[in-house]
């Protein structure tokens, strides 16, 4: 009974219980999906403000500009790295097994849904997407809720702290105590953490039924293949480079992992994980910094997923697509997958600002993944989430800013199992008192 009150635990019955009942009544399902809408909703609430308190709070103990330079820079060089391995490991893999050979869809209709993302993609240019960076106010980054914006705030603010601000200024100690309570309403909010995912997994699987869990397999099987393959080989190279185990880390991580399983969100993940890095070892302005701007510039699953999907619409439709493409559509990739939504869907959108730009693909072979994207959407968010922690560490390692006796004292706590009730001591039998005593 002691292991049903860890939070991991909940959320796995919980998915599982989600999963039968959209196999089982996929109507009833489908009406479960305002709690999972609701739970996400309420943890985006939080992004912001926590992001904010983070970044501003670890960026006043960088008194030296050029260490946040430093930090930045090695930051953004090994997001950029990665995602080009992830890129390029997808459209290895899908010309290697060719998923989409024979099937020979040259004529697709598409759908009004298709066609409504194709046409917000089409807006996407590299000078819009460095402008949309800057809010037109302070207050309108917070509002809409745009990462990127709300770190590009952040940063301004803390690196002003950081030179003007004694250690003592009444503004540090606001966002201090604003931080502690934005994490005890995270606390609170985690508590519902497996009602939002069950709501959300049957909503999923009932609103497609069990053609869901074996439509287009084969691509869906593949690219599960080449993430896990990333993970454990690439990611685990780049983790015993650092002298770290990358199933450590995932062991650290495991709580937001089914969280981001339930929902296919990897902004479901992002409060805690901040919160958890600290505790594990990391320095607080590299999690403060390095984590946020993973979620826009470090996104491995979304690099894997759009290099295997442009090879997949080229084979399924008979459309050419000669190597020399192939390295001109990664270079367009490099730029229209970073930035943008870490919600479920948010890799589909980027993958057709990517087929509008480059035009050399029939943008109708979207339609061919529309109806796995909920899938794919799932293992997107979870290499996101694994990609963004691993890319903490090894930044914290690179900065001499990672303490391995705090990370080797947290995993003894977090991994050592649950204590069961204290039983009542039993009553001491009475003592015969003798006369005259």
């Amino acid at each position: 009974m002691a292991r049903l009150r860890q939070l991991y635990v909940q959320v796995l019955i919980a998915i599982a219980l989600g999963i039968a009942l959209g196999l089982l009544a996929p109507a009833t399902a489908i009406e479960m999906k305002p709690l999972g809408d609701a739970f996400i909703g309420l943890l985006r609430m939080l992004l912001g403000p926590i992001i904010f308190c983070s970044v501003v709070l670890g960026l006043t103990h960088v008194r030296d500009m050029r260490q946040l330079g430093r930090l930045a820079f090695k930051a953004l060089l090994y997001f950029e790295v990665l995602t080009t391995v992830g890129m390029a490991l997808g459209f290895v893999v899908v010309n290697v097994f060719e998923p989409g050979s024979g099937l020979h869809a040259t004529h697709l209709a598409m759908s009004d849904s298709v066609t409504k993302i194709s046409n917000t993609a089409s807006h996407f240019t590299a000078v819009g997407f460095f402008l949309s960076i800057i809010p037109n106010t302070i207050i309108d980054a917070f509002a809409k809720g745009e990462i990127l914006q709300v770190l590009f705030i952040s940063i301004l603010t803390g690196a002003a702290l950081s030179v003007g601000a004694k250690e003592d200024s009444p503004i540090l100690r606001g966002i201090e105590e604003a931080q502690t309570i934005l994490f005890r309403i995270l606390g609170f909010i985690m508590k519902v953490a497996p009602i939002g995912a069950f709501g959300a997994i049957a909503a999923a699987v009932g609103a497609h039924g069990s053609g869901t869990l074996v439509y287009l397999a084969q691509l869906v099987a593949l690219y599960y293949a080449t993430s896990l393959f990333f993970v454990l080989v690439i990611l685990g190279s780049v983790c015993a480079f650092a002298k770290l185990s990358i199933f450590k880390l995932i062991r650290l991580v495991r709580e937001e992992l089914l969280l981001v399983l339930g929902t296919a969100s990897g902004e479901v993940a992002l409060p805690r994980l901040m919160q958890k890095l600290e505790k594990a070892g990391c320095d607080e302005a590299v999690v403060g910094f390095v984590l946020p701007a993973g979620y826009s510039f470090n996104l491995d699953g979304t690099a894997i997923y759009m290099a295997i999907a442009v090879g997949f619409i080229a084979q399924a439709t008979d459309t050419p697509f000669s190597l020399g493409q192939q390295i001109g559509v990664l270079a367009i990739m490099l730029l229209t997958s970073k930035g943008g939504t870490t919600v479920a869907g948010g890799a589909f959108i980027k993958l057709a600002a990517t087929l509008q730009t480059v035009r050399a693909l029939p943008l109708n072979g979207l339609g061919l993944l529309f109806g796995v994207d909920r899938l794919m959407a799932t293992c997107t968010a979870l290499t996101n989430v694994v990609g963004n922690t691993v890319a903490v560490f090894v930044v914290a390692k690179w900065e001499n800013a990672f303490d391995r006796a705090k990370f080797n004292a947290y995993m003894a706590e977090i991994s050592a199992p649950p204590a069961e009730p204290a039983a009542a001591a039993p009553l001491a039998a009475p003592v015969a008192v003798k006369a005259g005593e």
